[in-house]
C-alpha cells in the first residue's frame, strides 16, 4: 500500500452527535501530546460512563487525521480478546493478506508494523484491565496511544491521567440549545441541571426532545417519574444511540462481580445529595470500616463516584437510576416509633438503603445544640444530604425518625439566619411527628415550638401564636406545669405576644417561666439567663426600664460564665443590656457594650448574618443618641442591606432598618432623603404586623416627624393623632411611648400655630415621661424644652425659663457638654435670658 494511502487508513466511528461543546481545555491537553518519541507517548482519559471520554478522543483523532497524521486506528479494549481483534483489524487494513492469519499473529504483526513507523495514533477505547494492555504499551513507543477508561486504576507508564468531569452549566445549555433548536435558556438550564450536566445524558435528552417535540419541562417530569426507563430510551428512529442506562448497567454488573458490597454501598449513597459527603458518615454503612473503604475503592475504580481522602460524591443521575431499581424491588418497611439516634448506638440497618442513609446522617449530626458555631462546618456538609432526603416520599412517609433530623437541621438554619430555608423543614417535621405520634404527644410540642419560632423569625408572629398556645396546652397536660419543656413553651408564647405588641399579656407568662426555671434548674443555669432576658425585654416593652436593668445584668453574667465571652448568645445579652441602658438615657454606658457585641457577632456569625445587622443598627442608634450622626450613617446603611438580603424587602425587621436609616438622615439634615424610607417602612409594618402594632406606632410617628422637618405640618397632624390613639389603646395612657406620642402631637400643633391646644398635651407628656423614665432622663429634658417652647409661643417667657434651665442641666449631665442637644439647650436658654433682659427677640429651636 502506498505511503499516502497508509496515512489515510482509519476506522474512526461516526460521532454520537455533531454538537461538541465545553471541552476546549481537554482537547488542548491531547493536542499537546507529541506524535512520536523515544519513549511511550500515551495518555489515559478517565471518567464516569457518559461523561464524554470517547467523544473527546474521537474529536482529537479526527483533528489528528486532518492534520496529516496517520494511520489512526480505533480499538475496543474492553477485554483482551477485543483488543487482539482490533489490532488484527489494523493488520488487515494495512495489508489484506493478513485477513487469513490467526488473530493473535495478525495483532503481533500490527504492533511490529507500528514500531517501525512514526506519526500514527492508536485509540484503546473503554479499557478495563491494565494487564490487557501491558503486552503492547511498552512496545509502542514511536507514535501516540490514547486510552479511554472508566477504571481509576494505576495504568503504568501513562503519566498524569486526564480526568473528565461534567460540563459547565453554560456549555450544557449550549449543547441542548444546538440539538433542540430551542431558545428557552431558562427551561434548558433546568433540564441541564436535572441531568447533572452529563454530556451523554444531554445528547440523549436533546435528541429525544428534537424528535418528539417534547418540552424540557415534560422531559424532566418523565425523568423524575421513571429515570431508568427514560435513560434507557433512545430518540425515535435512532435505535443505535448509546444510552446512559446501557453504559451503567454494564458497569454495575462488573462491580457486583468485583465486590458485591460496592453495589450495596452505592444503593445507600443513592439517597444522599449529589454534593460531597464526608467519608466518616459511611463508617457504619457496612460491617467494618475496612469493608466500606474497599467498596468505595471499587466504586471509584469504576468512576461511579468521585472519591477523595475526606469525601464521596455521586452523580445525580447515577443516584436516580439506582433508586429506581431499589423502589421497584423493595417493599416499604413498617412505620417505627420516633427515637433519638444517639451517636454510636445506631440500630441494625433497616432493609431499605434510604433508611440506612438516614440513620448514618443522624449519627453524623454534631451532638448538642446547633447554636454552637464550632459545629457549623459539619452541619453545612451534612445539610445538602438531609435536604436530599426530603425529596424521597418513601423516607418521609415511612420513617418518623426523620422529624428529629429535620428539626435539628432547621435549628441550624435559623441560627445561620436562614429562617426561610428552615420553614419547610419545620413544617414537614411537625407533619411527620403528628402522623406518627398523634397531635397531643409531647414530642409534637417541640415541633410546634420550632415552627412557631420560624414564623416569628420570618416576621409572622400572628402565625406563630396559635402554635405556641397549642404547644403550651399540650405540655402542661402531658408533662406538668413545671417541666422544662413547659417552661420553654411559656417563654416562647410570651415572646410571641411581645412581638404582637401585647407585652401586658406576656408579663405573667415571663414571670412564671423565670420562677419555674430558677426552681428547677437553679439561678445560674443558661436557660435561667434566657428567662431573665425575656422578662427584662417584656418590662422594657412596658416602659419599665429600671426594673429591666438588673435582670439584663444578671442574664449577661450567667451567659458569659456558662458560654464564654465570645459566644453569639453573650453578644445578644450585651446588646440587650445596652438597649436597656439607652432606654434609661445612658448611651455613654451603652456604647462599649454595643461595640463589643458587634465584634463578637461579626466574628462568630459572619458579616452578612441578620444578627450582625441588629448589632450594627443598635450601635448606630446609640451613636445617634450621642449626637454622632455621621458615624451612625454607614452602619445603618449596611444594616439595611444585610437585613433586606437575608430576610427580604417586606420583613418587619427591614422596616425597622429603613426607619432607623431615615432617622439618621433626618438628624443629618436630609429629610427629603428620609421621607421615602419612612413611607416604605410604614407600608411594610402595617402589612406585616397590622395597623395597631407598637412598631406601626413608631413608623407613624417617624413619618410625621419627617413631614414636620419638611415643613409639611398639616400632613404630619393626622399621623400623630393616629399614633397617639393607638399608643393609648395598646400600651396604656401612662406608657413612656404614649408620653412621646403626646409630645410629638403637641409639637405639630405648635408648628401649626396652635400653642393653646399644644400646652395640655405637653404638660401631660412631661408628667408621663418623668414618672416613667425619671427626672434625669434625656427624654425628660426634651419634654421640658418642648413645654418651654409652648410657653414662649404663648408669651409666658418667665414660666419657660426654669424649664429651659432644668432641661440644659439634665442634658449636659446625661449626654455631656459637647452633645448637639446640649448645644441646642444652651442656645435656647441664652436666647431666652437675653429676651427677658430686653436685649433680643425670642427665637428658639427645640
Amino acid at each position: 500500500m502506498p505511503d499516502d494511502a497508509v496515512v489515510r487508513v482509519n476506522n474512526l466511528p461516526t460521532p454520537d452527535s455533531v454538537v461538541f461543546r465545553g471541552r476546549d481545555e481537554a482537547l488542548a491537553v491531547l493536542e499537546a501530546l507529541p506524535a512520536a518519541g523515544a519513549g511511550v507517548v500515551a495518555q489515559s482519559v478517565r471518567g464516569l460512563g457518559g461523561v464524554g471520554k470517547s467523544t473527546l478522543v474521537l474529536h482529537h483523532a479526527r483533528r489528528f487525521l486532518a492534520a496529516g497524521g496517520g494511520p489512526v486506528w480505533w480499538v475496543d479494549a474492553e477485554s483482551a480478546s477485543k483488543l487482539v481483534a482490533g489490532l488484527a483489524g489494523l493488520a488487515t487494513a494495512l495489508n489484506p493478506v493478513h485477513a487469513g492469519l490467526p488473530l493473535e499473529e495478525a495483532a503481533q504483526w500490527a504492533v511490529v508494523w507500528l514500531q517501525g513507523r512514526t506519526g500514527w495514533l492508536l485509540v484503546l477505547d473503554n479499557a478495563e484491565d491494565p494487564a490487557d494492555l501491558d503486552p503492547y504499551l511498552g512496545r509502542l513507543t514511536t507514535g501516540q496511544v490514547v486510552i479511554t477508561t472508566r477504571r481509576d486504576l494505576p495504568w503504568r507508564d501513562l503519566g498524569t491521567p486526564l480526568r473528565l468531569d461534567t460540563l459547565t452549566p453554560e456549555a450544557a445549555v449550549e449543547v441542548l440549545r444546538e440539538i433542540t433548536g430551542s431558545a428557552d435558556g431558562s427551561e434548558l438550564g433546568r433540564l441541564a441541571e436535572e441531568l447533572g450536566y452529563l454530556p451523554l445524558a444531554l445528547q440523549q435528552a436533546g435528541a429525544y426532545l428534537a424528535q418528539t417535540r417534547t418540552s424540557p419541562g415534560g422531559y424532566i417530569a418523565l425523568l423524575r417519574r421513571d429515570p431508568t426507563g427514560v435513560l434507557a430510551t433512545t430518540a425515535p428512529g435512532d435505535p443505535q444511540q448509546r444510552t446512559i442506562a446501557q453504559l451503567w448497567g454494564v458497569t454495575l454488573k462488573a462491580m457486583r462481580t468485583a465486590d458485591p458490597h460496592s453495589v450495596d454501598l452505592l444503593r445507600i449513597l443513592a439517597y444522599c445529595g449529589p454534593d460531597p459527603l464526608p467519608r466518616t458518615v459511611l463508617d457504619g454503612a457496612l460491617e467494618t470500616r475496612r469493608a466500606v473503604d474497599h467498596a468505595l475503592g471499587v466504586l471509584a475504580a469504576y468512576s461511579m463516584i468521585t472519591l477523595t481522602e475526606t469525601s464521596v460524591t455521586v452523580h445525580r443521575l447515577v443516584q436516580a437510576v439506582v433508586r429506581a431499581t431499589i423502589l421497584s424491588s423493595t417493599p416499604p418497611p413498617p412505620v417505627r416509633g420516633i427515637r433519638r439516634l444517639l451517636p454510636g448506638r445506631r440500630p441494625p440497618a433497616p432493609p431499605h438503603p434510604g433508611f440506612t442513609m438516614l440513620s448514618l446522617l443522624s449519627e453524623a449530626m454534631p451532638y448538642g445544640s446547633p447554636d454552637d458555631v464550632q459545629t457549623w462546618p459539619v452541619w453545612q456538609m451534612l445539610l445538602p444530604h438531609i435536604q436530599a432526603m426530603v425529596t424521597h416520599d418513601e423516607i418521609v412517609d415511612s420513617h418518623p425518625d426523620f422529624a428529629f433530623v429535620l428539626g435539628m437541621s432547621a435549628f441550624y438554619l435559623q441560627e445561620r439566619g436562614q429562617a426561610a430555608q428552615a420553614l419547610p423543614f419545620n413544617e414537614l417535621a411537625l407533619a411527620i411527628s403528628e402522623a406518627a405520634l398523634g397531635p397531643d404527644h409531647p414530642r409534637s410540642t417541640v415541633c410546634l415550638g420550632n415552627l412557631a419560632r420560624t414564623f416569628s423569625d420570618l416576621g409572622r408572629p400572628a402565625d406563630a401564636l396559635p402554635l405556641e398556645e397549642r404547644a403550651l396546652a399540650i405540655a402542661e397536660a402531658a408533662l406538668g406545669r413545671d417541666h422544662p419543656i413547659t417552661i420553654s413553651c411559656l417563654s416562647n408564647l410570651a415572646t410571641t405576644l411581645r412581638a404582637l405588641g401585647r407585652p401586658a399579656e406576656a408579663l405573667p407568662l415571663s414571670e412564671r417561666a423565670l420562677a419555674i426555671s430558677e426552681a428547677a434548674l437553679g439561678p445560674d443555669h443558661p436557660d435561667t439567663a434566657i428567662r431573665l432576658g425575656n422578662l427584662a425585654s417584656t418590662l422594657n416593652d412596658l416602659g419599665q426600664h429600671p426594673e429591666a436593668l438588673p435582670l439584663q445584668e444578671r442574664a449577661l453574667a450567667i451567659t458569659e460564665a456558662a458560654l464564654g465571652p465570645d459566644h453569639p448568645t453573650t453578644a445578644r445579652r450585651l446588646g440587650n443590656l445596652a438597649a436597656t441602658l439607652s432606654n434609661l438615657g445612658r448611651p455613654t454606658n451603652a456604647l462599649p457594650l454595643e461595640e463589643r457585641a458587634l465584634a463578637i457577632t461579626e466574628a462568630a456569625l459572619g458579616p452578612d448574618h441578620p444578627d450582625t445587622a441588629i448589632r450594627l443598627g443598635n450601635l448606630a442608634s446609640t451613636l445617634n443618641d450621642l449626637g454622632q450622626h455621621p458615624e451612625a450613617l454607614p452602619l445603618q446603611e449596611r444594616a439595611l442591606a444585610i437585613t433586606e438580603a437575608a430576610l427580604g424587602p417586606d420583613h418587619p425587621d427591614t422596616a425597622i432598618r429603613l426607619g432607623n436609616l431615615a432617622t439618621t438622615l433626618s438628624n443629618l439634615g436630609r429629610p427629603t432623603n428620609a421621607l421615602p424610607l419612612e413611607e416604605r417602612a410604614l407600608a411594610i409594618t402595617e402589612a406585616a404586623l397590622g395597623p395597631d402594632h407598637p412598631i406601626t406606632i413608631s413608623s407613624l410617628g417617624n413619618l410625621a416627624t419627617t413631614f414636620n422637618d419638611l415643613g409639611r405640618h398639616a400632613e404630619a397632624l393626622p399621623l400623630e393623632e393616629r399614633a397617639l390613639a393607638i399608643s393609648e389603646a395598646v400600651l396604656g395612657p401612662d406608657h413612656p411611648d404614649t408620653g412621646l406620642r403626646l409630645g410629638n402631637l403637641a409639637t405639630t400643633l405648635n408648628n401649626l400655630g396652635r400653642p393653646t391646644d399644644a400646652l395640655p398635651l405637653k404638660e401631660r407628656a412631661l408628667i408621663i415621661i418623668e414618672t416613667g423614665l425619671g427626672p434625669s432622663h434625656p427624654d425628660t429634658a426634651a419634654c421640658l424644652a418642648n413645654l418651654a417652647t409652648t410657653f414662649r409661643d404663648l408669651d409666658r417667657h418667665a414660666e419657660a425659663l426654669p424649664l429651659e434651665e432644668r432641661a440644659l442641666a439634665i442634658t449636659e449631665a446625661a449626654l455631656g457638654p459637647d452633645h448637639p442637644a446640649t448645644a441646642r439647650r444652651l442656645g435656647n436658654l441664652t436666647t431666652l435670658r437675653r429676651f427677658l433682659a430686653g436685649d433680643a427677640d425670642d427665637d428658639t429651636s427645640v
